[in-house]
């Protein structure tokens, strides 16, 4: 088991950026993809981002390809969810998770929150003006 920590959430207007962090600890970090969802009141849990364990594949939601950056600093424990360009639709609890295993995972398989072994706390994006 992986315990993660998000933190980097707040307030922004629209058009502006913001940089989430997830800082695990317990087990060996670069033995876990990465995922980022979201969850916005009312709504189901949806897939963001995810990144293989070595950082070299990376997955993206439609609607965030373009304007959200993955990414992982193995040495650090931390992986990364950068966001430009954000929109008021962006406003969401922003949750990292952790799929255990050193090897493949296809895109469709990161993209199902049911996949995924460890979850953080959440932390709360609003986007508004």
């Amino acid at each position: 088991q992986v315990q993660l920590v998000e933190s980097g959430g707040g307030m922004v207007q629209p058009g502006g950026s913001l940089r989430l962090s997830c800082a695990a600890s317990g087990r060996t970090f670069n033995g876990y993809g990465m995922g980022w969802f979201r969850q916005a009141p009312g709504k189901e849990r949806e897939f963001v981002a995810a990144i293989s364990w070595s950082g070299l594949s990376t997955y993206y939601a439609d609607s965030m390809k373009g304007r959200f950056t993955i990414s992982r600093d193995n040495a650090n424990n931390t992986s990364y969810l950068q966001m430009n360009s954000l929109k008021p639709e962006d406003t969401a609890v922003y949750y990292c998770a952790a799929v255990e295993g050193r090897r493949y995972y296809s895109g469709t398989y990161l993209m199902r929150p049911g996949n995924y072994d460890d979850w953080g706390q959440g932390t709360q994006v609003t986007v508004s003006s």
